[in-house]
């Protein structure tokens, strides 16, 4: 059967319904390729835990394959859990855990649907499909565009990304510029589910006062240390610049030695830089982006990205790079750069400023509140599991999808 729409009113800024799912049918949902809950690392996580706890709430069944967790529970806020390792190798990480995880799902009763994460997973579709188990497939950003990595890995998720989208009965796109490319280069509808932001009204001092800070008096990068987010032009242009209110940056990137000592290099000998590493202490990173005075978001590539999310729930303004995803939740409310040129004249100009920063303080947070809610996250992904659970798919249609050569 062809997926077809579902006449649901919808946020015309997301795109993602604001009814109760079609059906009160109660389900039983797969959650696959991710490192699981509870959620401690990156945006996969957090939306497999929203989401899951709500869909629980609703009365649906969740189980969570999780690998890496320190907790060894075997549930978490209501959702099943089951850890299965996984190869500790960059490459085969995430491909050894999703297979073994499809495996187990294949071999115990069948849920009604499962929601599989990240393009590269998708060698694993047919076998749970062939096991009469709908999937919708998370398609993540453009990963084949990041650095880390090489000639085989981008070649892979390439690759990957085609026999996803021929091989799934639903993808997921996160932001309407990977909608707008499955689009033009496969001829494929996605469904455009983006994630959630925490909404923070208040957060206390302690923390960031260990650390030597003040309220409103840093400006905040979070990030893994990957070209393709910029921290190493971030540091460039904030170092040429005349700015006073400090530089704090957090990340590490466990891949890129080469790039961490080039960030490492160029916030040498500047007082007003502070590379604090990488925070997973969570009350301590909500305060962080908090009480921030901006937070300066390098990503290129991807969809939308819970960091900046993070900063727009937390009522901070902020600098992006300067790209149509990063354009597109924001819905313009901040400063745009290209390079490090651009920023130092935005942390130039950031010190006289008393009156722009507090209004897109206030305008983002707002954003954040209306459109990024995770009741209608969870209300998107319960609607299309109940969609595919019923027979509904793409895979007809896209089974013979080939790229068009549009992109390099």
């Amino acid at each position: 059967m062809v997926l077809e729409a579902t006449p649901v009113v919808t946020d015309p800024q997301t795109t993602l319904p604001r009814t109760p799912a079609q059906s009160t049918r109660t389900l039983e949902v797969a959650m696959i390729g991710t490192r699981g809950v509870p959620a401690a690392y990156g945006g996969f996580e957090t939306a497999v835990e929203e989401v899951g706890k709500r869909l629980v709430e609703r009365g649906h069944g969740v189980t969570v394959y999780t690998r890496g967790s320190e907790s060894r529970d075997r549930e978490y806020l209501g959702m099943r859990v089951i850890h299965l390792p996984a190869l500790h190798q960059k490459q085969l990480e995430t491909l050894s855990h999703t297979g073994l995880s499809a495996l187990h799902a294949v071999t115990r009763k069948a849920p009604d649907a499962a929601f599989v994460f990240n393009a590269a997973n998708s060698p694993f579709v047919p076998l749970l499909r062939a096991r009469g188990i709908p999937v919708a497939l998370h398609m993540d950003g453009l990963e084949w565009k990041r650095s880390k990595w090489g000639a085989r890995g981008r070649a892979y998720y390439r690759w990957a990304e085609e026999f996803g989208v021929r091989s799934a009965d639903a993808l997921i796109a996160d932001a309407p510029g990977i909608a707008d490319y499955y689009t033009e280069e496969f001829g494929v509808p996605t469904e455009l589910i983006r994630y959630g932001a925490p909404i923070l009204d208040s957060a206390p001092l302690d923390g960031i006062a260990e650390l030597g800070l003040s309220a409103k008096g840093y400006h905040l990068v979070v990030a893994r240390f990957e070209p393709e987010n910029h921290v190493l032009e971030i540091i460039e242009g904030y170092r040429a610049s005349n700015a006073t209110t400090p530089l704090v940056v957090v990340g590490s990137a466990p891949y890129a030695a080469d790039y961490t000592q080039r960030i490492n290099a160029a916030a040498a000998d500047d007082p007003r830089i502070r590379l604090l590493g990488g925070v997973f202490d969570q009350d301590l990173l909500d305060a962080l982006y908090f009480h921030a005075r901006t937070y300066v978001h390098g990503h290129s590539v991807g969809g939308t990205n819970p960091s900046l999310l993070r900063a727009m729930g937390a009522g901070t303004a902020v600098v992006a790079w300067d790209v149509n995803f990063n354009r597109e939740t924001l819905a313009d409310l901040g400063w745009f750069f290209e390079d490090a040129r651009e920023i130092q004249r935005h942390f130039n100009d950031l010190e006289q400023d008393r009156t722009r920063v507090p209004a897109l303080s206030a305008a983002v947070q707002k954003r954040a509140t209306e459109h990024f809610r995770w009741d209608d996250v969870a209300t998107a992904y319960e609607n299309l599991a109940a969609r595919i659970a019923s027979g509904s798919s793409v895979h007809a249609a896209a089974r013979r999808a080939r790229r068009s050569g549009s992109t390099a």
